[in-house]
């Protein structure tokens, strides 16, 4: 198991990796590239300097989160060939410079999806949370809550260019239902996992963010035989899951600790983002502390599932409050972070020598 923490780069995070390399047992980073438009391919140039830096600050960075998916892709257009090429193209590069694990989503429009970007906590610390009254709106207001309240930080997913026309971007997935985008997912894998097998990659899908449906767009990634479907529909080991503990749980029909058990067992869960969140009624939730009392997750018995079944992925603890007068950009200060991966490091220390 390596622990990691995500880093924006050094234009888009304010956060040093001379900071992260001296939280206690974090190995590496997770990275991406920010400037390259969805669906070209991402330049060897650019891949070198980002992990060069990493490497300079004596981490790794062996996962990628994310190379996002263009939309004709998803939506299925004829066009998406040629999307699809780059894509393999960028993996290709990207195992050049030592990348093991690319992390990826399949949500249409909206790559996650939060209604308070500051909400506070009792303590005083400050939160991401959902409520599905915050929805009932126009498209335009909820998109436009969300960029006014990204503290002035871009947020993947959230392209201000892509989403300016986000009636239009709706109406494109016009006639998209659960299954032509199960198709056009399967099609993507077809044509990716063959590069990956060659070069040592491993596709680790990320679960829809809410795992069920919200402005009546689809959903394929949202429970255990969606993650079984899309392990079988491509049977490779290169064809895994990016196991978010927050994101599956935000449906209090799945069984968190089961599915983390049974994918792991597979051998499919190649990278885990591990938070806790707090449900607080009929799905509505805010992100909480680590701790187990502090949210609805039993974190030990998440930890347990995945060491009892041989996790030797990547994790990082996902998310995190602001806490002690910091600010930044939503879910990723420092200093919550950082506690919330020693609490983790703590519970894998402690299954080792039971």
């Amino acid at each position: 198991m390596q622990m990691t923490m995500r880093w924006f780069g050094p234009e888009q995070d304010k956060i040093p990796l001379e900071y992260i390399r001296q939280v206690p047992g974090v190995e590496g980073v997770v990275g991406a590239l920010y400037d390259v438009p969805v669906g070209e391919t991402w330049p060897k140039d650019k891949i070198r300097a980002l992990v060069d830096q990493a490497h300079q600050a004596g981490l790794t960075m062996e996962v990628i989160e994310s190379v996002n998916i263009h939309d004709d892709i998803k939506i299925g257009l004829p066009s998406r060939d040629r999307y699809i090429a780059n894509y393999q193209q960028t993996i290709r590069h990207l195992a050049e410079f030592g990348v093991k694990v690319i992390c990826y989503n399949f949500m249409p429009v909206f790559d996650w999806m939060k209604t308070e970007m500051n909400y506070v906590l009792p303590d005083g610390s400050v939160t991401m949370a959902f409520e599905k009254k915050g929805i009932d709106k126009s498209l335009e207001e909820v998109v436009k809550e969300v960029l006014d309240n990204a503290n002035g930080f871009a947020l993947p997913g959230w392209e201000p260019e892509r989403l300016a026309q986000v009636q239009q971007l709706f109406a494109k997935y016009d006639g998209v239902d659960d299954d032509r985008l199960r198709e056009n997912l399967a099609y993507f894998l077809q044509a990716v996992i063959p590069v990956c097998e060659e070069v040592g990659v491993k596709m680790a899908i990320h679960p829809d963010d809410p795992p069920y449906s919200i402005f009546g767009l689809p959903r394929v990634v949202k429970n255990r035989d969606d993650l079984d479907w899309i392990c079988q529909v491509v049977d490779s080991e290169a064809n895994g899951i990016t196991l978010c503990t927050g994101s599956i749980a935000e449906d209090p029909a799945n069984d968190v600790y089961q599915i983390l058990a049974e994918f792991t067992r597979r051998k499919r869960i190649h990278f885990a983002h591990v938070r806790n969140i707090k449900l607080i009624q009929d799905k509505d939730f805010y992100e909480s502390a680590h701790l187990s009392r502090c949210g609805s997750l039993d974190m030990y018995q998440v930890m347990k599932a995945l060491y009892d079944n041989g996790f030797d992925g990547y994790i990082r603890s996902d998310h995190g409050r602001f806490i002690w007068g910091e600010t930044g950009r939503p879910g990723y200060g420092l200093y919550d972070r950082a506690v919330g991966t020693n609490y983790l490091l703590g519970l894998w220390e402690a299954l080792q020598k039971r």
